[in-house]
């Protein structure tokens, strides 16, 4: 039986993806290991993400406030990037993975899980708005990710843009944050 604080502890880490209630415990009890001093720098780096860290207003990307000024991080406030092609991912791990390819100039729109409704509005929305001529879907290639593109082409049909996916390269049921680079620009090039 877990103490009440332990508790509390693990059932806070639960909600972290992908972490489940034995992971959660291991967590719970590396940090009743650690020193006080440890334990408050972890502390002071949470409360940090929430007062110096902010969400893209177009893509969703999370950027520090002191790297950019507005409401844009610098992939969405740079005027040298295809402002016409909208790449869409389900995770920021995703972005930061194809961006360190060097092979994508468009912008992004990262998937927000929460509200798919609302999602394939914004989506739709931005590419009426923005005049898109390209969204490139993306999206893992699993069972989810698969029924998530379909909705997303679905929903976008009547704007008459341009809808690819991602070449070969990637694997089916595969993660493209873990994919390596030379992959990613292989499915980059190879979308269809």
């Amino acid at each position: 039986m877990l103490s009440p604080a332990v508790q509390k502890l693990v059932d806070l880490f639960v909600k972290f993806p992908t972490v489940g209630p034995r992971t959660a415990q291991r967590f719970a009890f590396y940090l009743i290991k650690k020193n006080q001093k440890e334990v408050a720098d972890l502390t002071e780096a949470i409360k940090n993400l929430k007062n110096k860290i902010k969400l893209c207003g177009l893509c969703g990307k999370s950027f520090e406030l002191a790297e950019q000024n507005g409401d844009l991080c610098a992939a969405c406030s740079d005027t040298r990037r295809d402002k016409a092609v909208i790449c869409v991912i389900e995770k920021e791990v995703d972005l930061e993975a194809i961006e360190k390819t060097g092979q994508f100039k468009g912008l992004y729109f990262i998937w927000d899980t929460d509200s798919e409704e609302q999602q394939l509005k914004k989506l739709s929305s931005r590419v009426k708005k923005d005049s898109i001529k390209e969204v490139i879907l993306a999206i893992d290639p699993t069972l989810d990710g698969r029924q998530l593109a379909l909705k997303i082409q679905r929903n976008l049909e009547a704007a008459k843009v341009k809808i690819t996916k991602l070449g070969q390269g990637l694997p089916v049921g595969g993660e493209i944050e873990y994919a390596d680079e030379e992959t990613i620009t292989s499915a980059l090039e190879g979308r269809k």
